[in-house]
């Protein structure tokens, strides 16, 4: 092996080892998460861990009529254990999601067993008798769909769809479907804050290459500090500001040009001016580094050969400084995606975006799965927007390529 050669791996595998802490942290805090919350958006095994013995009974039921007896003697037995460990609230709250009804039969099932089955028990006959619901087909149904260990419920849930007992698709917005209309609002908003961001941010780009150095420096100052607060403080500043005898309302009035005070704060409005203040910086580092990179020769030369400042703009700096306006919308459109805080202090109950429903399946309903399969949506629109901007932009003009 020559000298070169080995000099060359040398190199090779110095900067290997140098990138390999960078690889392991990525891979314990981005990678392995993202995994895992995948993982939990198909898994589903709250039934068969409590249930295992009706779990793999049901197996055999062709979803049609009532099951078999086996199927009734498996429920038995699977709850009388869950009864002695008291594990019965799991299967319980997996049925729930599915048909809401199906928490107060099980309970109730429970409680009326007795805590070792009898020789012989006719359980086909004893179950309807508890509790009328295991005499219909519904409940078998549920348990049938719920027996995992894998399932695209949650996933399904998340687009408001739900399977019949033939496997056909069909809308949920009859059984408390809401999530496709807080997929609407959460891209709404956040395209409408990207929009006010880029209108706004172009001619602050602007200004920001126009001035000297010294006001330069004190109107960035001005605009990153944002960046540089909690966003928790900013959106409290923003309730105070924007509250009916807050600081907007009493000029507007002290001035006359309102008589009464504005509704600002608790909707629609209130979210998307916080939003914006928070984010605007996020598109206009980027607009500004593209403007920068335009020569300014080239508006001269146009202006010479007899372009107006329209034509100017639209046929000579516009075309270059897309790459830093499509950068920053993309910014600024996938972090308005993942606001909590913001929308939670400022908006109404209609005015709250996915993460709120994220948090809430995580923290008030314990619906690990469900509020998985909508992060999983989150992240898959991260990844589709991304795509899109790479497809727009140009492999080369970012530098991948």
């Amino acid at each position: 092996m020559s000298e070169t050669t080995t000099t060359g791996f040398s190199i090779k595998a110095a900067g290997l080892f140098l990138v390999l802490p960078l690889v392991l942290f990525l891979l314990a805090v981005f990678f392995v998460p993202l995994a895992g919350m995948l993982r939990l958006s198909i898994e589903d095994r709250d039934l068969s861990s409590v249930m295992p013995l009706t779990a793999e009974a049901i197996k055999r039921w062709d979803g049609t009529g009532l099951p078999a007896p086996a199927v009734y003697d498996a429920v038995a037995l699977d709850l009388m254990a869950a009864k002695k460990t008291r594990t019965a609230g799991v299967a319980a709250r997996r049925l729930n999601y599915d048909t809401p009804s199906l928490r107060t039969v099980i309970t109730a099932t429970v409680r009326s067993l007795p805590e070792t089955a009898g020789t012989g028990t006719d359980w086909a006959a004893e179950l309807p008798v508890i509790d009328p619901a295991w005499g219909r087909p519904e409940i078998w149904q549920a348990i049938a769909r719920a027996r995992g260990p894998w399932s695209d419920f949650y996933l399904l849930s998340a687009f408001d769809l739900r399977r019949d007992p033939a496997g056909r698709l069909h809308a949920a917005r009859d059984e408390g479907g809401l999530y496709v209309d807080v997929l609407i609002r959460t891209f709404t908003i956040a395209f409408t804050v990207t929009v006010i961001c880029i209108v706004l941010a172009l001619p602050a780009a602007f200004l920001l290459m126009s001035t000297g150095a010294g006001v330069s420096s004190l109107l960035m100052i001005v605009l990153l500090l944002p960046l540089w607060t909690s966003v928790l403080v900013r959106s409290a500043a923003w309730m105070v500001i924007l509250q009916k005898n807050g600081l907007i309302n009493t000029l507007l009035i002290n001035i006359g040009l309102i008589g009464q005070p504005l509704e600002l704060i608790y909707n629609r409005t209130g979210v998307l001016i916080a939003l914006t203040h928070i984010l605007l910086p996020y598109a206009v580092l980027p607009i500004l580094g593209a403007m920068r990179n335009v020569p300014r020769n080239q508006t001269l030369a146009a202006n010479s050969l007899g372009a107006g400042p329209l034509r100017t703009f639209f046929s000579v700096y516009l075309p270059q400084i897309l790459p830093g306006i499509s950068a920053g919308g993309l910014l600024v459109f996938i972090l308005s995606l993942g606001y909590y805080i913001t929308p939670l202090l400022l908006g109404g109950a209609g005015d709250q975006l996915l993460p709120y429903y994220i948090a809430f399946n995580t923290t008030q309903t314990v619906n690990w799965g469900l509020a998985a399969a909508l992060g999983s949506v989150l992240l898959a629109a991260t990844f589709l927007l991304y795509a899109a901007y790479i497809r727009l932009v140009g492999v080369q003009r970012i530098g991948l390529g």
